[in-house]
């Protein structure tokens, strides 16, 4: 039964993307329409890489002559999104290649053993497009970036095999019939340059070192045999056109490959060659570990929650959808009551613990508006006699009442209310019932009492009738704003129309609208939580990277210091996200480093020295510093502000300031006309400049003793400025709340070394308020960091494993009224960062075996998954593609984070065999903790509610025709899998190791972090590289 569900899963799967790929050639739809479209239609319907790839590259219905132009393009969105990898994309390229037909003409099909079970139609001619891949391929494999483990080494080691065999065979049927016609002859011509472009990557492969060492493994055996039986019959076919390169692949053959095979088959091996056969022989999902029941502890969700929680909101639909459902195993009922007993948790937890208030509203928010929502799409999936309102009933029943009252308890005087505590039971009631999860009559059973609340007067919120609203009066949008605040279950539908207006105002380029709703969000950093709690950064900034980056002044333009202050308003909301969260420019959208917002971000808050301007930037540079600070001058005129677009003035900024010091410093500048510049500066058109400004000084600090006198009292002049308007000191409150967290660094380091300096307290008196507002990372305070170091024992290491038994005493002893156990995820992220991911894996293990001992193995296994697959938000990898280089040619530079938790348990897993010789406890212990971090990581078929919605909407696209030929792509599948078998992942990429980057890592080319590359849609398609017969074998370095 299980089996006919997954085929028809299945099925339903293969129907959606071949009418997808069907609509998007037919509407040439854009990569970039394309590549937003794609990850919802997966996340509903995943298919391996491997079928995805071959529906791309299998010829269509009109069209069986040629790989489609767009294609290529659409591979590089998918292998940039990874459902896709270069072993698929080789298999799909040889499976529909030309040279099946010319190898095999009588039949047109596939050659024995290939796997086929009906005769496959081929491409009429696939050979351009095998000779561009080809080529795109070496270049990566080249660059060491195609190729990083074993198990993808092997992979392409079989399928390189494979290819040699068809050329060898597609050679041969040409050579047999030297009087072909002339169409005959193009096709041999074409051919050979496939075929050249083909021995490019090969040779690249067989030098390649992680694939020799992957050869040279003794379960390569089978491998080796390929490669050397098809080299063997391949070489001679491309000796009379490339010499040099035979004699290169002959030694491989001959010498390299047959260096690896046993020196003499009847020798008895020595005992630690006998180990090393017997550890790299033994695949470990072959390790065979006693079975240990483990539970769904109440921690391990509360562990998960926190995690996406503590930084940036992590709350991604699909990932959460799937990290449950992997959870739970598809029970629906169980997924539901611990979800909102987790959400329930984590807000006490936060309320009563040391989190504070700022971080309590957002929570409070998820609980009220995000949840619901959630519930909402699980409930999709219930069937009678099971309903949500039984689930939220039954949830309620195990909540904490103590934490969150009855109305009835709430005036009672003998406790403290709490505010983010206090009818928040009732509140999520209502929230539940506007989306149509209970029944109005159900809430007073529930709560055991009359409720007081009701329903939204203006009943439930619909996108787009907000969006529609808010275009057409303005005012509509500032409430909507305000509105960012309430807890009743709408907030969702605001954010949504929020950021919808917000990109067609910057589509639009209505500046002035846009202006006044980025000024009020800039104000209101809490919102920003609220918002990404439904909304990725990239979908609320890219926009605005868009119109900042592209911004120009009209040919009629009058007035420019109007210009200079929208300009200014969007690029402070970009600002507050930017900094609060620390994300760098390809997190916010930036589509190239030399854009201005990526400059901007990277390279905005450093000063320059002259040799670094050029001519035109230093004469706008004199004119501002004559501008602002000389009285004589006549200010700031048009001429200085049209001929400085704001862009270049925003990038002048730290070298302005450094200027204003040096000249301070040295009695150049009095303080009079500082005073009369800082007045131009807190003017609300140049006012955000503020931002990089005090980032400057505050830097500055830290490295200019000498000078640290004068930066305090510009900063006394800016903070405190002597005039300055009710909306510019908004504002400036709006910078302020930016830099607050890392001024105040900066400052109590310079108190330090004098520690009686008034001044700095003054400074810091003033940043009060706008300190908790400033940042929301997932770094750890430094009162925590003290607190955790501090304990006895070990620290910080004693610290972590102290939280872990917290989480296993709380688990084991269930109890309707009993608190969470205290928790901040900034313990685990701390940990990581002076510890390291090793040592921390080694801590849990050890927890885990001491609890196991102790009778809790079954709630500790979970605890310690949980810390394992938590989002890391402070290491928070780009989306990972295979892009092989920018369409200069230049290969861009690997963004590299640090290693994860299950990074470190997968390398330990894998050498369980070893671990096993030394400590059998340990390596069982290991490798089942690695299976269900697997299990619970997996890319399952989680449900995305709105995909459909979605695509029918935007596309148009029919999902609900029937299913197209599964069995078309699964043959593919199981024709091109190897011996590990065709459950192939995209994670056999390997690891991406590193330090992660930081706010100011702007290194775009490759922000999606590459694992093997695969950019296939530049219009220079050859990238750099020769083709066809020109191409010069002796004089490229493939090593």
């Amino acid at each position: 039964m299980e089996g006919r569900a997954s085929r028809s899963a299945q099925q339903i799967a293969l129907s959606r993307w071949q009418k997808f790929i069907a609509k998007s050639l037919a509407k040439r739809l854009d990569p970039e329409q394309f590549e937003s479209y794609a990850p919802i239609l997966y996340s509903k319907h995943p298919l391996p890489p491997v079928i995805i790839a071959d529906l791309f590259l299998r010829p269509r219905s009109g069209n069986r002559q040629f790989l489609d132009p767009r294609i290529p393009q659409y591979l590089q969105s998918l292998s940039k999104l990874r459902y896709i990898d270069i072993p698929s994309v080789l298999k799909g390229l040889y499976r529909y290649s030309t040279s099946h037909t010319q190898a095999h003409p009588a039949e047109g099909q596939a050659p024995e053993g290939d796997g086929e079970a009906t005769r496959l139609i081929r491409w009429g001619s696939s050979y351009g497009s095998e000779e561009v891949m080809f080529y795109r391929l070496t270049k990566a494999v080249a660059q060491g970036a195609a190729i990083q483990d074993a198990a993808v080494a092997l992979e392409i080691a079989r399928i390189m095999s494979k290819w040699m065999t068809l050329f060898t065979d597609a050679s041969t049927a040409f050579a047999v019939d030297p009087m072909g016609q002339m169409q005959a002859n193009q096709a041999r011509d074409e051919m050979d340059c496939a075929r050249a472009a083909f021995v490019a990557l090969l040779l690249g492969v067989c030098e390649n070192q992680v694939v020799l060492k992957a050869l040279s493994r003794p379960q390569a055996a089978a491998t080796r045999k390929a490669m050397s039986e098809s080299l063997a019959t391949f070489v001679p076919t491309i000796m009379h056109n490339a010499g040099p390169v035979t004699t290169r692949l002959d030694h491989f053959r001959t010498r390299t490959l047959a260096s690896f095979e046993p020196a003499e088959a009847g020798k008895p091996l020595a005992a630690p060659e006998l180990d090393q056969l017997f550890d790299s022989g033994v695949e470990l999902n072959n390790f065979v570990i006693p079975e240990m029941p483990v539970a769904n502890s109440r921690a391990g969700l509360y562990i998960y929650l926190n995690a996406a929680l503590v930084g940036r909101p992590l709350i991604d639909d699909t990932a959460i959808f799937n990290y449950l459902n992997n959870r739970y195993q598809g029970d629906v009922q169980s997924t539901t009551i611990d979800l909102i007993l987790a959400s329930f948790d984590v807000l006490a937890n936060a309320v009563f613990g040391n989190e504070g208030n700022k971080a309590a509203h957002m929570l409070r928010s998820y609980l009220m508006n995000k949840l619901p929502i959630l519930i909402s799409n699980l409930s999709k999936h219930m069937y009678p006699p099971l309903t949500a309102e039984y689930c939220i009933t039954e949830a309620l029943s195990h909540v904490d009442t103590n934490a969150f009252p009855t109305l009835s308890s709430m005036f009672d005087e003998s406790r403290n209310n709490n505010p983010y505590t206090d009818s928040v039971r009732e509140e999520f009631c209502w929230a539940c019932c506007l989306h149509g999860l209970l029944r109005e009559s159900s809430i007073e059973t529930i709560l055991g009492e009359t409720p007081y609340q009701s329903l939204p007067s203006r009943g439930k919120y619909v996108k787009d009738t907000l969006v529609a609203e808010c275009l057409d009066d303005p005012e509509r949008m500032q409430a909507l704003v305000k509105e960012l605040d309430n807890m009743d279950g709408n907030v969702g539908a605001v954010c949504h129309a929020l950021t919808e207006v917000l990109a067609q105002l910057c589509r639009n380029k209505e500046t002035m609208s846009l202006k006044n709703l980025c000024s009020q969000l800039s104000r209101r950093p809490l919102s920003l939580d609220v918002i990404l709690l439904f909304e990725k950064p990239t979908a609320i900034l890219q926009p605005l990277c868009d119109l900042l980056d592209d911004w120009k002044y009209d040919e009629d333009q009058g007035e420019y210091q109007p210009v200079y202050e929208e300009f200014g308003s969007v690029l402070l909301l970009l600002l507050a996200f930017a900094y609060r969260y620390n994300l760098t420019a390809s997190d916010i959208g930036a589509r190239s480093p030399d854009s201005f917002v990526a400059k901007f971000l990277s390279q905005g808050h450093l000063s320059r020295s002259s040799e670094e301007l050029s001519d035109l930037e230093k004469s706008h540079l004199g004119g501002w510093i004559h501008g602002l600070f000389d009285q004589e001058a006549g200010g700031l005129t048009d001429d200085l502000i049209s001929s400085c677009p704001p862009q270049e003035f925003y990038l002048l900024i730290p070298t302005l300031f450094q200027n204003v010091v040096t000249a301070f410093a040295t009695g150049h500048l009095s303080e009079e006309s500082l005073k009369g510049g800082v007045e131009y500066l807190v003017d609300t058109f140049l006012l955000p400049s503020l931002v990089t400004a005090i980032t400057y000084l505050a830097n500055s600090l830290w490295v200019e003793r000498h000078n640290q006198n004068t930066i305090i009292r510009v900063l006394h002049l800016v903070l405190q400025p002597s005039a300055i308007s009710e909306e510019a000191k908004t504002m400036l409150s709006s910078v302020l709340n930016i830099v607050a967290k890392p001024l105040e660094h900066s400052l109590r380091a310079s108190q330090r070394q004098d520690p009686k300096d008034q001044k700095i307290d003054l400074l810091l008196s003033v940043l009060k308020d706008n300190i908790p507002l400033s940042r929301r990372t997932g770094g750890a305070d430094h009162n925590e960091l003290e607190t955790w170091t501090s304990t006895q024992g070990e620290g910080l290491a004693t610290a972590l494993r102290h939280t872990m038994q917290g989480f296993v005493q709380w688990s084991l002893h269930p109890g309707i009224n009993i608190t969470p156990t205290s928790y901040s995820h900034r313990q685990v992220l701390a940990a990581l960062r002076l510890l390291g991911a090793k040592r921390v894996l080694r801590l849990i293990c050890e927890e885990v075996k001491q609890q196991t001992e102790a009778g809790g193995g079954s709630v500790v296994y979970d605890v310690a998954t949980a810390l394992v697959c938590a989002p890391e938000v402070t290491n928070n990898p780009q989306t990972p593609g295979l892009t092989f280089f920018e369409d200069s040619g230049n290969m861009p530079t690997p963004v590299q984070r640090r290693l994860t938790l299950r990074d470190v348990l997968k390398a330990e897993a894998e050498d369980c065999r070893r671990l096993q010789r030394t400590d059998m406890s340990q390596a069982e212990l290991v490798v089942r903790l690695h299976r269900r971090v697997e299990a619970q990581m997996a890319v399952s078929e989680a449900e995305a509610i709105h995909a459909e919605a979605i695509l029918q909407g935007d596309l148009g696209l029919g999902l609900d025709d029937a299913a197209g030929s599964l069995s078309e792509a699964m043959a593919a599948a199981s024709a091109n899998a190897g011996p590990t078998g065709g459950a192939m992942t995209v994670d056999s990429v390997g690891l991406d190791l590193g330090m992660g980057g930081v706010g100011g890592d702007l290194d775009l080319g490759d922000a999606t972090g590459n694992g093997g590359s695969l950019d296939l849609g530049a219009d220079d398609i050859f990238s750099g590289l020769s083709a066809g017969g020109d191409f010069e074998w002796d004089t490229m370095d493939l090593g």
